[in-house]
């Protein structure tokens, strides 16, 4: 049992939510509907999991009000039950706080300023000219090229790679793994050989943003490549040189976004989905997992392309079909021009 717990009462009034039930039920942790336990909180927000509620141990379980009439259990009434499980369970995810301090093994340039407040862990590099401000955390194996600036409370947790000109804002999340700051895809065709474009950008990270493990970010050739505030990108994620991420956007695992593309605010693009370079979509599009983006979106809304999945005998049937659907058109357009 988790040594740190809340009761139902505490939960409502902090969180301002409906209680239906015993006030003074110990919750010490967070479950699933089907796993939870007496003492755990759970949640109902999607109604393909309703069934499971009337099974369900949990002590205490955030829901819609309709969802709630008829049940027996303890109950916490919200408007919308994810988030507010969300804001919950953060209760009980008690990370160690960071010591501020540099450890031996780390390798810093003479140039660099590294605030007092800020914690440095094993064999990180922080290169020339590079800041790192008070409260942020770079953790074991970062390494920080030059003329980089890692603002306030910021945390990089581990492996992970700034190259160069790369600047955060506060409170920024990095997993391990992900690179921001190499080098743009930028060629040049000449005599039949390419040339190397020099990258000489940056990239600008805002506030509040998060950045999942193995995601790449390259820097601008000429200007910035640009996340505002609380965007929010899963892991292997590849963002090209000179993208520019709206305000409040989330992306999911395997997307990727073209050279010189500009995404607006609160849009939502799902996994494996891609974005050709030198397009722009709108604020408040969803773009659905697997779809290719192919031309500018302009209105918000919710995209999808792709075919959906069948079973490999009827995919072959029509994938045979695809290649005559040009002869089916020009032959059902000649008929329409024909005399009636």
């Amino acid at each position: 049992m988790s040594i740190f717990h809340h009761t139902a009462a505490a939960l409502a009034e902090r969180f301002e939510l409906t209680l239906r039930g015993d006030g003074d039920r110990r919750i010490d942790g967070v479950a699933t509907l089907a796993r939870a336990g007496a003492s755990q909180l759970a949640f109902l927000a999607n109604p393909r999991y309703r069934s499971q509620l009337a099974e369900s141990s949990a002590g205490l379980v955030v829901m819609r009000e309709d969802d709630a009439v008829g049940y027996a259990g303890d109950a916490l009434i919200a408007k919308d039950p994810y988030a507010a499980f969300a804001k919950m369970a953060a209760l009980f995810d008690h990370r160690p706080g960071f010591a501020p301090g540099v450890h031996p093994s780390a390798a810093i340039d003479p140039t660099a300023e590294v605030s007092a407040g800020a914690s440095i862990a094993a064999f990180v590099s922080i290169g020339p000219r590079s800041r790192v401000d008070a409260g942020a955390f770079i953790g074991p194996g970062c390494v920080i090229g030059e003329d980089c600036v890692i603002g306030a409370g910021s945390e990089l947790t581990a492996r992970v790679t700034l190259v160069r000109r790369v600047r955060l804002g506060r409170r920024v999340l990095i997993h391990p793994g992900a690179v921001l700051g190499a080098d743009g895809f930028g060629l040049a065709m000449e005599h039949g050989r390419w040339l190397k474009v020099p990258q000489l950008g940056g990239v600008a990270i805002g506030d509040d943003c998060e950045i999942g493990a193995n995601t790449t970010i390259d820097r601008g050739a000429l200007d910035d490549t640009v996340l505002e505030e609380d965007v929010r990108l899963d892991n292997q994620i590849q963002i090209g040189h000179n993208a520019r991420i709206g305000a409040h956007t989330a992306m999911a695992g395997c997307s990727a976004v073209a050279g010189s593309a500009t995404i607006g605010r609160y849009c939502l693009i799902g996994g494996g989905a891609g974005i050709l370079g030198h397009l722009e979509v709108c604020d408040r599009v969803v773009v659905t997992a697997m779809s290719l983006v192919t031309s500018t979106i302009r209105e918000p809304g919710e995209y999808s392309s792709g075919t959906p999945l069948m079973d490999n005998r009827s995919w072959r049937k029509s994938a045979a079909r695809f290649k005559h659907l040009d002869a089916l058109a020009r032959d059902i357009g000649g008929r329409n021009k024909e005399p009636r």
